[in-house]
Formats: C-alpha cells, sequence, structure tokens
C-alpha cells in the first residue's frame, strides 16, 4: 500500500483505535527454584511458560528447547488450534504428555513453579503481558516490537527495572555473530571515524479497514475479547487470529516500520555508541527518513518496496534480509541475514577471518542461551530494557515523521517530541478495558 497523502495520514489518526487496561498481579519469586543470589540454582532447569504460540514462537522454541536447562511447562493461547500445536512441538521434544495448555494467559502467571515466560502473542499484546508476568515475579523474553507505542516502551522498561526482572527484547541479530562483527569492525577503529549508517525497513503503511464480521466462536475455540486484549474492539473474523492483523494500525506497531526496524535500527544504535540516547532529528522524504544524533552521526532508514526480494541499489541483496550499512572516513561495512560480511576494500575484507561463523540472522539459539544465562546471573541481557527502551522509541518517533510528513525533533531524555503537541498525541494511546 502507498504512503497516502498527508492529510489522508492525519485524518487517519482521528479515528484509529485505542489500547487496554493493564492489570496489577502481586510479585512473586518460586523460591524452591532459587539459588543463594536469587538465581535458579546450578543443577536446576528454568521453567518456561509460553504466552501466545504462532509461526514465529515456533521458531523461537525451535532454538531455545534444545538447551538442556530450560523446560517449558504451558503454553497459553486464546486459539484452541495454537495451544494444541504448542502441546504437540513441546510434548514431541521431551517425549511425554507433560504440558500444561491454557486459554488464559494469567492462569499461567498463577503458576508459582514457572520462573519464566516467552512471549510471542502480535504485537498489540507484547508490552501488557511482559508487565504482567514481571509483576507475576516472572522473568520475560519477549518478541518484538515490545511496544505498540512510546508510552508502552517507557512502561515496561521502568517495570523490569522496578520489578528485578531479567528482560531480553526479541531483537536477536544482537547475537548474531555476523552483525557481532560488523559492529566490532566499526568500533575497533578500522573504519575511520563513524559518518552514517543505513537502517532498511518495510516502506511504511497505514491502514485501520474491518475485515467483514464473522459469527463469533465459544470462548474456548477462541477467546476474541482476550485476543484484542489492549487493542480496540472490531467484530471477530478468523483472518485476524491467523496473522491477517499486520498492517492494521490498532495491532501493529509504528505503521509497520518497527517490524524491521526494532531490529534493524537498533543494530545502528549499537554500532553508534547509542543505546542510552537515539537521533534528536527525524526527517522524512519519499523513500526514507533522515536522522540525525547529537554527536553528529547520520542514519538513514531506507524504505525497501521488494524487501524479500531485489533489495538494490540500496543493499547488496545477497546479504539477505534486514541488512545494514556502517560508513565510516576510512571505508565502510554491510551485512544481512545471509551471514555473509562485505567490506569497502580488500584490506577491510582481510579482517573478516573463517572464524566469524556464518549463522541466519534469524537464529535464536544465541540469544535465548544468553536469556538464561542471564536469569542464573541477574545481570543484564544482550537486549536489556534500557536497549529496547531507546532504539523502539527511535523507531516510533520516525514513524511519527513520516505519518505526518514533516521533521520532527525529540528529547532524547525526556524521550518527548520537541514543541509538537500533535506528534506528542501519538505517545500513548487510550485504554480498552479487556478485563473482564
Amino acid at each position: 500500500m502507498n504512503r497516502p497523502e498527508t492529510s489522508s495520514r492525519r485524518n487517519f489518526l482521528k479515528t484509529a483505535g485505542t489500547a487496554a487496561v493493564v492489570a496489577g498481579v502481586a510479585t512473586y519469586v518460586p523460591r524452591h527454584v532459587l539459588g543463594a543470589e536469587g538465581a535458579p540454582a546450578a543443577n536446576d532447569k528454568v521453567n518456561l511458560g509460553v504466552i501466545g504460540f504462532g509461526n514465529r514462537c515456533k521458531y523461537v522454541m525451535g532454538g531455545t528447547l534444545p538447551h538442556e536447562d530450560v523446560r517449558c511447562v504451558a503454553i497459553a493461547d486464546v486459539w484452541s488450534k495454537h495451544r494444541a500445536d504448542g502441546k504437540a512441538m513441546v510434548d514431541k521434544h521431551y517425549g511425554n504428555s507433560d504440558c500444561e495448555t491454557l486459554r488464559d494467559f494469567r492462569e499461567l502467571l498463577d503458576r508459582k513453579d514457572i520462573d519464566a515466560v516467552l512471549i510471542a502473542t502480535g504485537d498489540r499484546w507484547h508490552a501488557a503481558a511482559s508487565i504482567l508476568a514481571a509483576k507475576a515475579g516472572k522473568d520475560v523474553y519477549s518478541e518484538k516490537p515490545c511496544g505498540i507505542t512510546i508510552e508502552d516502551c517507557q512502561q515496561l522498561a521502568d517495570t523490569i527495572t522496578a520489578e528485578k526482572k531479567v528482560f531480553q527484547a526479541g531483537t536477536q541479530r544482537r547475537s548474531v555473530p555476523n552483525f557481532q562483527k560488523a559492529v566490532e569492525l566499526l568500533h575497533s577503529g578500522k573504519l575511520g571515524e563513524l559518518q552514517t549508517m543505513h537502517a532498511s525497513v518495510y516502506r511504511p503503511v497505514l491502514d485501520n479497514s474491518w475485515l467483514p464480521a464473522q459469527p463469533q466462536p465459544s470462548q474456548e475455540d477462541v477467546d476474541w475479547n482476550l485476543w484484542l486484549g489492549p487493542a480496540a474492539w472490531r467484530p471477530f473474523n478468523l483472518a485476524y487470529v491467523q496473522g491477517k492483523w499486520r498492517g492494521q494500525w490498532d495491532f501493529d506497531s509504528g505503521a509497520r516500520l518497527l517490524d524491521w526496524g526494532a531490529h534493524t535500527v537498533d543494530l545502528c544504535q549499537w554500532a553508534n555508541k547509542a543505546d542510552g540516547t537515539m537521533p534528536i532529528e527525524f526527517d522524512p522524504y519519499e523513500n526514507g527518513i533522515h536522522c540525525r544524533y547529537e554527536n553528529g552521526v547520520k542514519l538513514e532508514i531506507d524504505f525497501l518496496d521488494n524487501p524479500f526480494g531485489d533489495r538494490s541499489p540500496q543493499y547488496i541483496t545477497r546479504l539477505g534480509t534486514c541488512p545494514v550499512r556502517f560508513i565510516g572516513t576510512e571505508g565502510w561495512v554491510e551485512t544481512g541475514d545471509s551471514g555473509e560480511i562485505v567490506c569497502s576494500s580488500p584490506a577491510l575484507q582481510k579482517e573478516i577471518t573463517e572464524d566469524t561463523s556464518r549463522v541466519r540472522g534469524l537464529d535464536v539459539a544465541s540469544h535465548s542461551r544468553n536469556f538464561l544465562d542471564c536469569i542464573r546471573s541477574r545481570e543484564l541481557t544482550a537486549a536489556n530494557q534500557n536497549v529496547m527502551r531507546k532504539s523502539h522509541i527511535a523507531c516510533h518517533a520516525a514513524a511519527a515523521a513520516w505519518i505526518f510528513d514533516r521533521k520532527l525533533a525529540i528529547d532524547p531524555q525526556k524521550e518527548t517530541f520537541v514543541n509538537d503537541a500533535d506528534a506528542n498525541g501519538l505517545i500513548s494511546r487510550a485504554d480498552r478495558n479487556w478485563n473482564v
């Protein structure tokens, strides 16, 4: 879908949907699995609960279940088919039938034997479910985007810190060798002084059209109220539950800019050593958004019309999806999900040694390993709540600039737009009371 005219995008916001009430749950730390320092004892397994089972969750579980020190004990999903599919995967892995299934994830959070949760619902639920889980005493691995608004990201980060929980955002490329090597090459000084970074994203869309209403199934088959959760009400259609919620303003994040931006902008934040800040200016144009950091480094967010096909001329197509490029005064490096790294000169290419393993950018094995290790050490993860907060808010700010089709300035510490009431109106959304 092409970008609407500016007036259409502004009018769209007047009728766009809203988000939901988050109820508090008493904190509980399961003592029988804790070591002396409040972490699971060395010989204990981390008991994992899953909230939301679909294609992405299946992929994450494929990289998590093989770790010997974790055991998935329960799956909660509002759709009976997903519950059955999740249980089948887990039971097959362990060779038993022990995995419990639940329709309401709050029952999973009530289980005192569960130490951590994997949250892989749609975007609309990530922040609310993560907050409830942390308040219930669970460590949290949340798929990205972790918050559908700036306020969601702020409240999530604040809650994780206040509850002293371990948090890992599902931005797994921070744990993938080729992206690590590209950042290392920059930080070593071999590219010279950093000048410009490029982050690939989908071309944004604004849509909130309803699918035709269908007869609402029984609550045990599909709990429609709980599926909607923090999002505005609309009539049931099974296609939403099957994944057709993507691209919908009520359900998706930042006009879809965060689908890839949560990864690629995040990598640029890391490259610029900017995990505690973000760009201060966002200036949209037809094919992307010019961004500028306070230290003068430029970030180019590039819209791709064919992100899963020919990504030229902006990027080298063979490097795969989610490509990024870091340009310094002495050269550049580009990499993507294929695992290959390309440098601007033979001398720089020699820095990419054979011991740099090639792992697909979608692989989560190392990222989930980092999460489990930090559950024991209580240290910050690679994609902790503070990292998530700034990189996600940067993406939301970029999306706001595109929506209003004008240059926006943001205070990176206050996390508010400068002298722009309209843009600040996008920081949060009204809540829907789903907790009935």
